[in-house]
């Protein structure tokens, strides 16, 4: 699989994305859970945005771990997966109130401990 990893470092970002910077919405936040939805058919796709949809199949992911999948830059994720969502192939949703209460906790006692240091 390092030829693959190779191979896909030499596709630039901009390429992947069809030269577009940003994406048609503003809604994915890191942890924005995407889901695809299954009534559509695949042909025409990328293979970015294929392997976004099928990824997505397997059940809810967070928009950072379909990067960490991909390999791929988080702004570049959220391009394709705006135009996925754009084209009824997936479904977003904001993550569970836990997750966001945990991350503000989080964000609290990080603030804290710089302020003492």
């Amino acid at each position: 699989m390092t030829r693959r990893r190779n191979d896909r470092a030499l596709v630039r970002p901009h390429v992947v994305t069809g030269g577009r910077a940003h994406p048609t919405r503003n809604v994915f936040d890191l942890v924005t859970l995407v889901t695809a939805n299954t009534d559509l058919p695949l042909t025409g796709l990328s293979p970015e945005k294929l392997r976004i949809v099928e990824l997505c199949r397997g059940g809810a992911l967070s928009v950072v771990e379909i990067a960490g999948h991909l390999e791929l830059p988080v702004a570049v994720t959220k391009v394709l997966l705006s135009d996925l969502v754009d084209d009824g192939h997936l479904t977003t949703r904001a993550p569970a109130p836990a997750a966001r209460t945990q991350a503000r906790l989080l964000q609290e006692v990080l603030d804290g401990l710089r302020a003492t240091l």
